[in-house]
């Protein structure tokens, strides 16, 4: 379904729950009760984290937000996920922002009830993994731009010893 179809149909089902005085109980908000989380969707690629604390702590304290991006350039995809601390706030939220207008876009903002949360990994845990997987090659060839966003490993130790990279950029280590 095309996202602005959605929002307008969120639109009218508010306005005639709105009309009809329906109770907290019986509104279509009371489906997601158990979930604190939202979904954000249509945001412009230059929000970051910060900004979007920023639009929808209006409605309450968040505490868990997650700025979807891609893993090679770590750019923002335009979609984000947040959890308020209390889920009324998420019915605020999404009956006050959704098809608001933000930086020149329009954005949905609709509940969301099976979001789970990755747990946050220490950095040696994050480490092991990587070399789990092996050696980065753009990294051996001194061409890796992801960083810390990169899935295998940046050990310049393993690296100097698969033969890999080039041989000035190689570092000793003894």
């Amino acid at each position: 379904m095309n996202p602005l179809t959605s929002v307008k149909q969120i639109q009218s089902i508010n306005s005639k729950e709105s009309d009809l005085q329906i109770s907290d109980e019986a509104s279509w908000h009371a489906k997601y009760k158990h979930s604190a989380y939202v979904y954000v969707g249509g945001i412009s690629h230059d929000l970051t984290e910060g900004d979007l604390l920023t639009i929808l702590a209006q409605y309450g304290e968040i505490v868990d937000v997650n700025l979807v991006r891609d893993k090679e350039t770590g750019k923002s995809k335009g979609f984000a996920f947040l959890a308020y601390e209390d889920q009324r706030s998420t019915v605020l939220a999404v009956d006050n922002l959704n098809e608001a207008k933000v930086l020149g876009r329009i954005i949905k903002v609709d509940h969301y009830d099976d979001y789970v949360k990755r747990e946050d990994e220490d950095e040696e845990t994050k480490q092991k993994k990587r070399e789990a997987r092996g050696v980065c090659r753009a990294f051996q060839r001194m061409e890796c731009t992801r960083g810390d966003s990169c899935k295998f490993s940046h050990d310049e130790r393993r690296a100097a010893n698969t033969g890999w990279g080039h041989e000035d950029g190689r570092r000793s280590f003894s």
